[in-house]
């Protein structure tokens, strides 16, 4: 058997997910454990079917947040990292608010940035905007500099621009640091989103996935509650296979890290 087979690669993930909620199942049932402290998966299927039409319009709410904070995490945090490489200076003066910003708990952060903003949606976006956009700073700061000393003397020899040397040699080399950090942002801006929905409890039209979390607790409905847990997590699984999927797509066959994946 060939652990880079396709086949296997998602076959065997499924197998052990298939045993995770039939043991789940089996043991909910043997115990007799109520479904408003523990649910069995079947309860668990029975409310995301039947709350469907809900769910998914919260799932859209809260995929809208999380998409329009990885934009914007993507482009800001990337023009912040050609900024730092092109000043070292800069990028020692201001990196350190970088940190800060991501180390601060949102939580402690978004009532804040909720009552300034007042509009709640573009909040909860600055919110998960916030979280999101470190690992795109950092890895793509790195990536730009970590460029083969060799070729950055060559292009200095022939007295390339720093807008040639950023475009042919910076770009190129800092890619697959720059794909890391996506995979990473992706799964922060839905958290963030999440994050941002819990603390500002919007409710509405508008509602996400985290209000319909805090509804099914006070009602005590934990079938509808780990629904919407389940579809949070099924999101940044996917997020996170598409970052995956373009990762490949534009590493291809040319860089070592695609190779040494493949062989």
């Amino acid at each position: 058997m060939k652990l880079d087979d396709p086949f296997v690669r998602t076959a065997a993930p499924f197998v052990v997910g298939v045993i995770l909620v039939s043991v789940w199942e089996i043991v909910c049932r043997a115990a007799d454990i109520p479904k408003y402290l523990f649910p069995k998966p079947s309860e668990i299927a029975v409310s995301l079917f039947t709350q469907a039409p809900m769910l998914l319009h919260a799932l859209e709410s809260t995929l809208l947040v999380t998409l329009e904070a990885f934009a914007i995490s993507v482009v800001v945090g990337t023009l912040i990292s050609f900024v730092f490489v092109q000043s070292k200076l800069l990028e020692v003066s201001l990196f350190p608010y970088a940190v800060l910003a991501q180390v601060t708990p949102i939580v402690a952060v978004a009532p804040l940035i909720i009552v300034l903003v007042k509009n709640t949606a573009i909040s909860l976006t600055i919110c998960a905007t916030v979280i999101a956009i470190f690992p795109i700073i950092s890895n793509t700061t790195i990536g730009l500099r970590s460029v083969d000393p060799g070729l950055l003397s060559y292009f200095k020899m022939n007295k390339a621009s720093r807008l040639k040397m950023l475009l042919r040699l910076r770009i190129p080399s800092a890619l697959p640091y720059f794909l890391a950090g996506l995979r990473i942002s992706s799964g922060l801006a839905l958290i963030g989103a999440v994050v941002a929905e819990f603390v500002a409890g919007t409710g509405g039209r508008s509602a996400g996935l985290a209000f319909q979390i805090l509804q099914a607790g006070f009602q005590l409905d934990i079938p509808l509650m780990f629904a919407s847990l389940l579809l949070i997590a099924v999101t940044g699984v996917v997020l996170y296979l598409a970052m995956v999927a373009l990762t490949k797509a534009l590493l291809g066959n040319w860089h070592e890290s695609a190779l040494t994946e493949e062989h």
